[in-house]
């Protein structure tokens, strides 16, 4: 059986990602920070890790765009998920009641109308969506609430007092699936990667040119401080196409020879939606 890192506790998006990739082949191990996922799929040649990266809503999941830099893995799958994000309680307790909502920063921010109109309540920042619900549970609090899935809910035994709290309904995150062993993609797809430029005038203008001269779409570009480096820059960057494509590998040939480093993270499906 397949062996699945994911951040957060049962009932976390993370793991309903992976469980919708990998299906029932897979044994989903919770972590409790991205870079515990990212060490366990690094130490574990047949292991794979499951991470956000980006938000419809609230952008990038920056670290994770770091940590790819950081450790030799590989993309080799993404996933699209809907978010939804209920209000939950102890069974019994009320709306009026409660006076703390925990949840992670990220899910929080997604909910920032809902939160604004609550008067006399907190919002607190937790590791987790479904850590916070397993902590209201588990040390019985009539006061707080969390905010995570209908399966947090459900999984630790809370009661949802509002459904679908998330400022924009059309509100999806992208989760990428990581490996140790790089997947071989002979039809179109999606190719990850990530590079740094020379510090003079027109060098990212000439870099993302290789793919404009040769029809390859860009679909989407993360710039990134290079640590150790002020004020310099990584680029990372989304692409259509395969490397088992001609133009595709003289685009990446060309792009090497006018950066100062460049590293294919990944070449993988273009993920389903999921709603």
């Amino acid at each position: 059986m397949l062996t699945v890192a994911y951040q957060g506790e049962s009932g976390a998006f993370s793991e309903q990602a992976g469980r919708a990739y990998f299906g029932a082949r897979a044994r989903l191990v919770p972590m409790e920070s991205f870079k515990d996922v990212f060490e366990f799929a690094t130490g574990h040649p047949s292991g794979f890790g499951v991470v956000p990266l980006e938000n419809s809503v609230f952008g990038s999941v920056h670290q994770n765009y770091d940590l790819l830099l950081k450790h030799k893995l590989h993309i080799v799958g993404e996933v699209k998920l809907r978010i939804q994000l209920h209000l939950m309680a102890m069974p019994g307790v009320p709306m009026k009641a409660i006076r703390s909502i925990y949840s992670h920063p990220q899910a929080l921010g997604q909910c920032e109308d809902f939160l604004r109109l609550q008067k006399n309540v907190s919002a607190v920042a937790y590791y987790d969506t479904a850590g916070a619900a397993k902590m209201v549970r588990e040390e019985g609090r009539k006061n707080a609430a969390a905010i995570a899935s209908a399966r947090a809910a459900a999984t630790y035994g809370l009661s949802i007092l509002r459904r679908n709290i998330e400022s924009n309904h059309r509100n999806y995150t992208r989760f990428i699936v990581l490996s140790r062993k790089s997947r071989r993609l002979d039809k179109a797809g999606k190719i990850s990667l990530v590079f740094a430029v020379k510090d003079v005038a027109g060098a990212l203008f000439k870099a993302l040119a290789v793919f404009a001269l040769r029809d390859i779409n860009m679909l989407k570009i993360e710039s990134r401080p290079h640590v150790g480096k002020p004020w310099e820059y990584l680029f990372y960057l989304d692409i259509e196409g395969s490397p088992a494509e001609e133009r595709v590998l003289q685009a990446l040939n060309h792009l090497d020879e006018l950066t100062t480093f460049v590293r294919v993270l990944g070449a993988y499906p273009n993920g389903k939606t999921l709603i």
